[in-house]
């Protein structure tokens, strides 16, 4: 299964950027993009920022992920 997980854009340098993810730092490629900016919420899926999202959204996908997370040691 593929997911693409919210973070936030702390750095950007050309198309490349430093995104905030679950607590960890990564590199993220923006060239997808139109337009993104420090600060701005995105989807990262295999490294490329697909798409922007509201502060709202990023918590409620954050939040869902969590929430994936513990149920994943319950039986089906």
């Amino acid at each position: 299964m593929c997911l693409a997980v919210p973070a936030q854009i702390m750095e950007i340098s050309g198309p490349r950027a430093r995104v905030s993810l679950a607590g960890n730092v990564r590199e993220a490629d923006l060239s997808l993009l139109e337009e993104a900016n420090i600060g701005d919420w995105v989807l990262v899926h295999a490294g490329f920022a697909i798409e922007k999202l509201s502060p709202e959204d990023a918590k409620e996908t954050l939040e869902l992920i969590m929430q994936m997370e513990g149920d994943a040691g319950e039986e089906p």
